[in-house]
């Protein structure tokens, strides 16, 4: 999957969580899918907004009343669904899933297959900031989805990261999208 796109779309909480309820069958109108995935009204609608302008929903031509509209997933929007709902079954306890929802989750494990220093990380994701990206490592370290090794082989030694448990299979839910 393009980095740039799985950043933006990460950058809004509910994101990956709509998608994998449409992914799942949820009708897509607003109260269904409110009641789905446990948003608050103005979080929910950001993050629907955000959908469309990702280009991953549009609205079902011809269905709803204008106050009351139906959503579909886009061609595209049916891939992304995919490894939302991919995820979303690897986490599907509510207070894990809430790790997911932070801003910069994801894309890190999407990096951390394989063991990256925290240059090569903040290299492939783009605009990250240090301390957001330390933060998110932490989080992730603390939740056990990626683990911190100090690499010796070198005459200054520097910490590793590497994604481990849930946090690798999220990884790999990630590239089967890409393939």
């Amino acid at each position: 999957m393009n980095m740039q796109l799985l950043v933006n779309l990460t950058s809004k909480a509910w994101s990956l969580k709509i998608l994998a309820q449409l992914h799942a069958g949820v009708s897509g109108r607003q109260a269904p899918l409110i009641a789905a995935t446990g948003a608050s009204r103005s979080s929910f609608a950001a993050s629907l907004e955000h959908l469309f302008q990702l280009g991953l929903l549009e609205r079902n031509p011809g269905h709803g009343h204008p106050l009351r509209p139906e959503f579909r997933l886009t061609d595209k929007g049916k891939a992304v669904a995919a490894m939302a709902s991919r995820i979303e079954e690897i986490v599907p306890n509510e207070d894990a899933f809430s790790v997911l929802r932070r801003s910069w989750t994801v894309p890190i494990l999407a990096v951390t297959g394989v063991p990256s220093r925290f240059s090569a990380i903040k290299a492939d994701l783009g605009p990250v900031t240090d301390r957001a990206l330390s933060k998110s490592l932490g989080v992730l370290e603390d939740q056990e989805w990626l683990r911190r090794d100090i690499d010796l082989s070198q005459r200054t030694p520097f910490p590793i990261y590497h994604a481990v448990n849930a946090g690798l299979k999220i990884n790999q839910a990630i590239a089967a999208g890409a393939r």
